[in-house]
């Protein structure tokens, strides 16, 4: 057993619960298949030890619907996996699910291999743009760190960009990796941060995912009240502070209001980023990103055939009971990617 030296108010951890259990709803190169390890997580991070405590069911964990606590363990985990340190975010921005996010890097690192006979193109010669980023930069980290590729992550908030420039700081070789560029076009997703002649093998987006404050609010409560089942404890002062549209969204993840909501929800940002990526059909071999809500896809489709998408591909995914998936769509022909491939990965 690992031993480490933490801070004296650490929690001594016995029962070490049994780690060969896999969630083996995430991607076989997931590194978080396996039940966290918290006493290793620990000794990577020890202020993750303040939240760590036996739950209702005996097992050691952290409070989900605590944003402190989960901003810990992602601390921990970036760490641990990814040597990445310094890593933080201000009060109540989104706190990302780290084995969800570094799922969608895995799976559309497997879009490219299909371009490439089975082989994924890693290092600097693969460009990934990141609609998005926000103040986490968590998929730039994880991108980064497992392949090898350069990313320009790309958002419209700049106090949430000097956070995540803050912690490329931090790391060394970070910045030479990835770029963060301001949208400052308030209606543009890809004008005004795709530069003339520039190209890139993949986009990803994490969309806002509700259409207003209200409903936003309302997933808080019943996200709250899903966390209060599963550990036996009651919630109800967190939700009657979540139904009060002058209260923060209490969300265990956070989240500003660009990062949560939309006009339209994630339909109508996904409908839009389809329409705007025909200006760049030529210059980006894949367009991806999340959808979350099943009931959103008739319409992406939608949008995607009138766009003439010369090919559509929706990967499933899921992580517990959350399910979702990446719709990625391409302009390009066969004959197209095959050349994309021999100009772009010559060394792979």
């Amino acid at each position: 057993m690992e031993t480490c030296i933490s801070r004296p108010d650490a929690i001594v951890i016995l029962n070490q619960q049994n780690n060969s259990i896999e969630k083996t709803g995430l991607h076989p190169r997931n590194k978080h298949r396996e039940r966290y390890d918290f006493e290793k997580l620990i000794c990577s991070s020890p202020q993750l030890a303040r939240f760590v405590r036996p739950n209702a069911y005996n097992d050691i964990s952290i409070d989900f619907a605590n944003v402190q606590a989960v901003k810990a363990l992602n601390q921990a985990l970036l760490q641990k996996f990814y040597a990445i340190t310094g890593w933080d975010i201000p009060p109540n921005y989104l706190c990302p699910p780290i084995p969800g996010r570094a799922d969608y890097l895995h799976y559309i690192a497997d879009l490219l291999g299909a371009n490439n006979q089975g082989v994924i193109p890693r290092g600097k010669q693969v460009s990934v743009l990141d609609i998005g980023a926000g103040a986490n930069a968590i998929y730039p980290l994880i991108g980064q760190r497992e392949y090898g590729w350069r990313f320009v992550g790309a958002d419209i908030d700049a106090v949430g960009l000097a956070n995540a420039q803050s912690i490329l700081d931090a790391n060394d070789g970070l910045s030479d990796s990835i770029e963060l560029r301001l949208q400052t076009l308030c209606a543009a997703i890809f004008d005004g941060i795709i530069r003339e002649d520039e190209t890139f093998d993949l986009t990803m987006c994490n969309p806002p995912f509700h259409a207003s404050l209200d409903e936003a609010n309302a997933g808080t409560s019943r996200k709250l009240q899903g966390l209060s089942k599963s550990r036996g404890e009651s919630v109800r002062k967190n939700k009657d502070k979540a139904s009060s549209q002058n209260a923060a969204p209490a969300l265990n993840f956070g989240g500003q209001s660009a990062e949560l909501y939309c006009e339209g929800g994630e339909e109508a940002f996904i409908s839009k980023m389809i329409t705007e990526s025909v200006q760049f059909a030529s210059r980006c071999l894949w367009f991806t990103t999340l959808v979350s809500k099943a009931t959103s896809l008739p319409g992406v489709y939608r949008t995607l055939k009138k766009a003439h998408a010369l090919q559509v591909k929706t990967i499933d995914m899921a992580q517990g009971q959350k399910k979702s998936r990446i719709v990625a769509w391409t302009f390009l022909s066969p004959h197209q990617h095959t050349a994309w491939r021999n100009s772009h990965w010559q060394n792979t």
